[in-house]
C-alpha cells in the first residue's frame, strides 16, 4: 500500500531574515499576498483524502485560504526551542553563541532547555508513519518549514545534519510517496495536483 503525502510549507509571516523559532504570528500582508499568487498551483491539493496542518496561526490560515480546512495536528508543531522560543537564531547567538554552536553541532543537544534536533525529527517522522494507508490515497499537510525539513530528512534517513541543509521556501510543496518506514521523494514538475500512485 502506497500513501502520498505533500507538504505545503506556509505563507510567511515575517522576513526570512526575521524569522523566529517557534514563531506564533498571524500571516502578515506579504504572507496573504504571497497565498493568493500561489492560490492557482496549490489550492488543486484541496483534492487529497486528507488535510492537515501544524498548530501555527500561519499554517492554519494558508491551509483555509487554499481551501484546505485542514486539521490541526499537534505532532506538527514546530521544535520545542525552550527558552530561546520567539528569537532569532541571531538574537539567541548573541546572547549564547556556544550554546548555539553546540545545538548547531550536535542533534542531540538541548541547550536551550527545549527539544533535540534528533527528537524532533522523530516526532515528525512517527507522524508520517502513522498515516492512513489506503493504497494511491493522498494527503496534505501545511507545516511550518522547519516541520518539512524535519519530515524530509526522516523520509529519506539522511544523517540529521542533512537538515541544515535543506531550504525551504513559504508556499513550497513537496511530496513523499511511500508506507511507514519506507518512503521516497517525489518530484511532479510544475503540477501539485494529487495523482493516485
Amino acid at each position: 500500500m502506497h500513501l502520498r503525502v505533500t507538504f505545503v510549507a506556509a505563507a510567511r509571516s515575517s522576513s526570512l531574515l526575521a524569522e523566529r523559532f517557534e514563531d506564533d504570528r498571524p500571516l502578515d500582508q506579504a504572507g496573504w499576498e504571497e497565498v493568493l499568487r500561489a492560490a492557482n498551483e496549490l489550492t488543486p491539493l484541496a483534492a487529497a483524502e486528507l488535510r492537515y496542518c501544524s498548530p501555527t496561526p500561519r499554517s492554519r490560515a494558508t491551509g483555509d485560504a487554499l481551501g484546505y480546512a485542514p486539521l490541526v495536528q499537534l505532532a506538527l508543531r514546530d521544535c520545542d526551542m525552550g527558552r530561546w522560543r520567539g528569537f532569532t537564531l541571531g538574537e539567541a547567538m548573541a546572547r549564547e553563541p556556544e550554546a548555539v554552536d553546540a545545538w548547531l553541532a550536535d542533534p542531540r543537544s538541548t541547550p536551550h532547555g527545549g527539544e533535540s534536533l534528533l527528537s524532533f525529527i522523530g516526532r515528525v517522522g512517527s507522524w508520517l508513519d502513522t498515516r492512513p494507508a489506503d493504497d494511491g490515497g493522498s494527503i496534505v499537510a501545511v507545516a511550518e518549514p522547519a516541520v518539512v525539513r524535519a519530515a524530509l530528512v526522516y523520509a529519506l534517513k539522511a544523517p540529521p545534519s542533512s537538515y541544515w541543509n535543506i531550504d525551504v521556501r513559504p508556499l513550497s510543496a513537496i511530496s513523499v510517496t511511500g508506507r511507514a518506514g519506507r518512503w521516497s521523494l517525489r518530484f511532479d514538475g510544475s503540477s501539485t495536483q494529487p495523482t493516485r500512485t
